[in-house]
């Protein structure tokens, strides 16, 4: 098997032999593998940038103290715990419910909420139909009772004025110290749409800064978390380190999103958007985590902004997370490629694939179309709740898709082998299985998987393991995104309906997988012990 040894300073911890029995709930908890995030190598930055990056950390921490509120409410709920391991189990899932299951662990819950905390406990969809506030549809507003009891909707700067003005604090503080012209525009702008839920100015200057080798993303972003109506959008931080060497190398792909838009296996009138020619993809080390971005399954990548206008006029921004990208690789996907695939096939799994499927997963959400091609809206609007499993699986398909064209091309660095792409990528999916069907995330994999198995791209074996057919995978993984590009141009919500039931399904097959992983104690994900 080819790997990349992990060059950062990042140390998983080995635990202690136990010598007491584990409880159920610490078997839940140590399903997430510990990693400490040390010290990073910060050559090359002053005492200046150093302290910037403090403030951002600080600024990371009320982001968090926001999220838990959106998804949970008062934290303090869970903080008077006595239990410690139920303490654990709830901080790795922002709350008492498991997110791969949606089912409460600890007593006195019930099922975790389809709309989270951003819509009251007893709000029916019906209900929400009927309130006639145009702003309850924006990304960026809780919806309330107010003393009536009717429907209200609360500005995201009022609901948590109070940590934002913390915010905004680390912010211009970073911004007065700060070299970088660039960056002191950034976060000053950030200050402002923070206090306005008006992010396209931030945004914009958020696309400027190119030229600093930290950075900080923060403010509410993905809206994966609202599985009522995806409308609402979590709070979430990411301070990072970028990898100068290997971000020169991928910023060549940036300019190429036109030329990628058309390569799409799908009519024209599907792809007619034209993506801004700014976007860039940079390679970045995470050093600090915190909201959205820390809880339950870890992402491995972002492609910010979401905002149409802004990927139209400018493009977007990928960022690879790599460090956690390839502790995701060694702890989980290639483990569970090594007793889940034929091992004539296991040679083709490959780290550095693996970098590529997931970078072009991430450039892959900024193609395809934004706005329907029928005049039913937005994507979004018309896909509603599927919106983000759609997108999630066009971004995957779309993704493994064009690495194999460009490895046809040979446009792609290193010696990876459309192979190696295709069986890492069947390796990831299967992994992925154990994100089951509750979370629009888990449902596109599902989705993915399921289709490609059914259709014959592999078979498995009575030993549990799978025999890919490279050219049908390819070929299956062509007639997917095509199907998943023209769903969303046409906003086809009844088609995604039927599509989703016949393939968001738990097969015979899929509870086997799950068992043979759980039977190797592979890790179903990462969680993270930061340095302060």
């Amino acid at each position: 098997m080819k790997q990349i040894l992990l060059a950062i300073a990042v140390v998983v911890l080995v635990g202690s032999c136990q010598t007491q029995p584990r409880s159920a709930i610490q078997k839940k908890a140590d399903e997430y593998a510990l990693v400490k995030v040390g010290t990073p190598d910060l050559s090359g930055i002053t005492d200046n940038g150093k302290e910037v990056l403090n403030l951002y950390k600080f600024a990371a921490d009320q982001a968090d103290s926001i999220y838990w509120q959106q998804f949970f409410g008062d934290r303090d709920a869970i903080d008077a715990l006595a239990d410690a391991d139920l303490k654990a189990y709830a901080a790795i899932n922002y709350g008492p419910w498991d997110r791969l299951t949606g089912v409460p662990f600890i007593e006195g819950f019930g099922t975790m909420p389809l709309g989270a905390n951003f819509y009251p406990a007893d709000m029916t969809a019906d209900e929400f139909v009927r309130f006639e506030d145009p702003s309850k549809n924006s990304p960026y507003t809780l919806i309330r009772r107010g003393a009536d009891g009717k429907l209200v909707s609360v500005p995201y700067h009022e609901a948590f004025a109070a940590q934002i003005d913390k915010i905004c604090n680390c912010l211009q503080a970073a911004a007065d110290i700060t070299i970088k012209p660039s960056v002191r525009a950034y976060l000053l702008k950030k200050c402002d749409a923070l206090r306005s839920d008006d992010y396209y100015e931030s945004e914009n200057a958020w696309l400027d800064m190119t030229d600093s080798k930290m950075d900080l993303v923060i403010g509410p972003s993905e809206v994966n978390d609202d599985r009522f109506f995806g409308l609402k959008a979590s709070y979430d931080a990411y301070v990072l380190l970028k990898d100068l060497e290997r971000t020169a190398v991928l910023n060549q792909f940036g300019p190429m999103l036109p030329t990628l838009q058309k390569m799409l296996p799908c009519a024209d009138a599907y792809k007619a958007f034209t993506p801004g020619t700014e976007s860039d993809v940079f390679a970045c080390d995470a050093i600090y985590l915190a909201g959205h971005a820390n809880a339950g399954i870890k992402l491995m990548a972002i492609n910010l902004p979401n905002d149409p206008r802004v990927q139209e006029e400018k493009g977007t921004r990928t960022i690879l997370l790599r460090n956690i990208m390839m502790e995701k690789f060694n702890r989980v996907v290639s483990p569970v490629g090594h007793i889940a695939i034929n091992v004539e096939q296991t040679d083709h799994l490959d780290a550095e694939a693996f970098y590529w499927n997931i970078a072009f997963r991430e450039i892959a959400h900024g193609l395809g179309v934004k706005e329907t091609v029928n005049g039913k809206g937005t994507v979004a609007e018309a896909l509603g709740g599927k919106a983000l499993t759609w997108e999630d699986a066009k971004a995957n398909v779309v993704g493994l898709y064009l690495v194999c064209k460009l490895l046809d091309e040979h446009k792609l660095p290193g010696l990876a082998l459309k192979e190696d792409a295709i069986t890492t990528f069947v390796a990831n999916l299967i992994r992925s299985e154990r994100f089951g069907v509750t979370e629009q995330l888990g449902r596109a994999y599902v989705m993915i998987f399921n289709y490609l198995y059914e259709n014959g791209a592999f078979t498995r074996a009575d030993n549990g393991r799978y025999t890919i057919d490279f050219d049908k995978t390819l070929s299956l993984v062509a007639d997917l995104a095509g199907i998943i590009l023209k769903t969303q141009a046409e906003g086809d919500y009844a088609f995604a309906e039927q599509f989703e039931s016949r393939y968001c399904k738990e097969s015979e097959t899929f509870r086997a997988d799950l068992t043979n992983m759980r039977l190797e104690n592979i890790p179903v994900d990462l969680k993270f012990e930061f340095e302060k």
